[in-house]
């Protein structure tokens, strides 16, 4: 029996009285007993009933029951503590909560060690290597008569770089509809710690620049948020399948101690099932480098396996289209004298995708709806009827002559049940135009998805609701059917349902390039390195790059310089990469524009050889086709020179290198255009000293010669 403090705020401060008292030497002992009694009762005093090691023995997760019957875990590593006592449970919004009360009627564990192949990703094989623990929870003595001998089961599979757990419902009388107000489900962060995140609840979504606070500053954030400990261990909270849920928050409940909120519901409790049924995953990644958190497939291996059978029509690749002069406002979605989408305008498109080896073209405002009011309503789009200007099956056609396909694009400003109301007739005819991939947009204010219900009412969710994990996947499964490929902005957050629907190829779901065009203020040097080690952790992102000209809306100036913006083809991460700058730029850069020609998007291995969450970071990826690797690199506002280890080489072979670098003078601010395209021999054990300069990067295309 271990007397230890209960994980309430109230305990926690009898930790610290505790504390105070003993280090009082002249205490009388009779009265230092009597606090101690005093400060815990027998009923708080915790038992620890199962644990589990990582297979490596790098992390111990360890479960507790005190004489309340509460449940709570703490997670330790390498024997110190990196989570402290957290309790676990859930508020009903029709039953009294599952928190008290609770006994263990049965402990399991299991362990695996398999690999398992990605049909596209970052790397090709990933092993799965983990120990389960299973602990079926049972009430001891019920809240009221009808909750008799309720169940919940608590399962823990643990890495060596993390772990998640997820509660299951069991099917059982005493607790069929579940109707879930919030979950009690902690996260006690024993140190303080720096952290990296972007606040939830309020109005824009996810597309926040990130605030880097300590982690006691720390409001209310979406996950994936980051940490990084006073002696430098990082921890990065998420949450993985997340399946006819609410998406988690994390709210800070004080000091260090956080807080699993839902996503709210229009009406009612927030999410609503019906047992048996299985939560999402709450994850914990943890590693000594920030690198670390990246190389995880943590989240991945706690996906379900592809659904979908074969998925090799499900194409990696990269697409250019009518986008960016939208965003530059030289072009309109809407029809008129501006009006992009016209059918001439996309035979230029599709011409210049034939000629430099792009499979598709994207075109935005091609669809009835644009000149209404669309961003308030959103019922006014068809999903099959083109603008006059526009002849849709002629320009499928002619993409198609030209081999090249035609990417959809479906705005619904949020109003997703008009748009599930024409999504079998959208999607059948993109199957019969020959489309592989649809961009999918929901342009509305956080918690303005839009529903209709069947007395013709409306409500209004938020864009990671249960309702909109629903919409969500109804639209991936739906597309998978006419084998379409689903590429959604404004989106829930990825949480690895990728492996289990490869078809859902990448999201949009933080600030992208089109805030430079137009935000105020545009996505500062440090963006992307913030990126990398947050948003990124949740999967593939449709960042847009590629944009040369440096230049957005009314003369507004990136803070990027050029070969920053080839950089960020490897570091942020799409099975689908936009080549999102005009025609007429790439006409103007042709040696950099030649990288975006030659970068893959698929990829056989990725290494991340270095970086710091914010400052910089350099990753290599080998392709999936050939044996050539690829390095790019980002820094922040400040200049340095990033060391490359090319240690990862085949041994014995030599490469040709092309290297794309900031020029001497580079500088987002005064000379962002400034690049040097180098080319050297390369070999194993080489290492390259590559200047960076303020807002820039670098990005290298090492040729595997025979």
């Amino acid at each position: 029996m271990i007397c230890d403090a209960d994980v309430t705020s109230r305990s926690r401060a009898a930790v610290r009285s505790r504390a105070a008292v003993r280090s009082r030497a002249a205490a009388p002992a009779l009265l230092l007993l009597g606090l101690l009694v005093a400060l815990f009762p027998p009923s708080l005093c915790a038992a620890d009933v199962a644990a589990v090691d990582s297979p490596g023995g790098v992390l111990r997760v360890t479960v507790a029951i005190n004489g309340e019957g509460r449940v709570s875990y703490r997670v330790d590593r390498r024997g110190r503590a990196v989570v402290g006592d957290s309790r676990l449970g859930f508020i009903l919004a029709d039953a009294p909560k599952l928190e008290r009360n609770f006994i263990l009627v049965e402990s399991t564990t299991q362990s695996r060690d398999s690999t398992w192949e990605q049909p596209w990703g970052e790397r090709r094989f990933v092993r799965d290597r983990h120990n389960e623990l299973r602990l079926r929870l049972r009430e001891s003595k019920p809240p009221v008569p009808a909750s008799a001998g309720r169940e919940l089961t608590v399962v823990f599979r643990v890495f060596d770089d993390g772990l998640g757990f997820r509660y299951e419902f069991p099917e059982q009388a005493a607790l069929r509809a579940v109707n879930i107000t919030d979950e009690l489900t902690e996260f006690a962060l024993v140190d303080a710690a720096t952290a990296w995140w972007i606040p939830a609840g309020e109005w824009n979504r996810y597309e926040y620049l990130y605030n880097t606070t300590r982690a006691a500053e720390v409001g209310q954030a979406h996950t994936p948020a980051t940490f990084r400990t006073t002696d430098g261990l990082h921890v990065a909270v998420h949450e993985a399948a997340l399946v006819d849920y609410s998406a988690m928050w994390l709210r800070r409940v004080e000091g260090t101690l956080f807080k699993a909120t839902l996503s709210p519901a229009a009406q009612g409790a927030r999410v609503k099932r019906s047992a048996p049924f299985v939560t999402p995953w709450r994850t914990l990644q943890i590693a000594e480098r920030a690198a670390g958190l990246y190389m995880s497939d943590l989240i991945l291996n706690l996906n379900e396996p592809n659904v979908l059978g074969d998925v090799s029509w499900v194409k990696p690749h990269k697409y250019v289209g009518i986008w960016w002069s939208l965003h530059l406002d030289t072009e309109s979605w809407a029809s008129g004298p501006r009006h992009g989408a016209t059918t001439a305008n996309a035979r230029r498109y599709i011409d210049f995708a034939a000629a430099n080896g792009f499979r598709s073209v994207l075109v935005e405002g091609w669809n009835r709806g644009w000149d209404a009011d669309w961003f308030a309503n959103g019922d006014s789009f068809s999903f099959t009827e083109p603008y006059p200007d526009f002849d849709l099956a002629v320009v499928a056609d002619y993409a198609r002559g030209k081999g090249v396909r035609l990417m959809g694009h479906h705005e619904t400003s949020g109003f997703a049940s008009h748009y599930e109301e024409q999504l079998g007739a959208a999607l059948d005819l993109s199957a019969r135009l020959g489309i592989e991939a649809i961009k999918t947009g929901y342009v509305a204010d956080a918690g303005g998805a839009k529903f209709r219900d069947a007395d013709g009412s409306f409500r209004f969710e938020w864009h990671d609701g249960q309702a909109m994990s629903r919409h969500h996947l109804l639209v991936v499964t739906e597309a998978a059917k006419r084998r379409i490929a689903i590429n959604p902005h404004e989106p829930i957050k990825d949480t690895g349902l990728r492996r289990t629907y490869p078809n859902w190829v990448a999201r949009e779901g933080a600030r992208g390039m089109e805030y430079n065009a137009w935000g105020a203020p545009p996505n500062p040097p440090e963006h992307e390195a913030n990126l990398f080690f947050t948003r990124m952790l949740s999967g593939p992102m449709d960042f847009t790059p590629g944009v040369l000209s440096l230049t957005g809306r009314n003369g507004q100036r990136f803070q990027s310089t050029i070969a920053k913006q080839l950089a960020l083809y490897l570091v942020i991460y799409s099975p689908i990469q936009m080549a999102a700058d005009l025609p007429e730029n790439y006409a103007r850069y042709p040696g950099p524009f030649q990288f975006i020609k030659d970068v893959p998007v698929d990829w056989q291995e990725t290494l991340v050889l270095d970086g710091e969450i914010g400052d910089f970071v350099t990753v290599a990826r080998k392709d999936r086709h050939s044996e050539d690797w690829y390095v790019g690199g980002v820094g922040d506002e400040r200049p340095r020179t990033l060391s490359v280890a090319l240690d990862f080489l085949e041994p014995g072979r030599r490469y040709r290198a092309r290297l794309y670098r900031d020029g001497v003078t580079a500088h987002w601010d005064t000379d962002p255009h400034a690049i040097l395209i180098e080319e050297r021999y390369a070999m194993r054990g080489d290492r390259w000293q590559i200047p960076v300069a303020a807002g820039g990067g670098f990005a290298v295309r090492l040729e595997a010669l025979p």
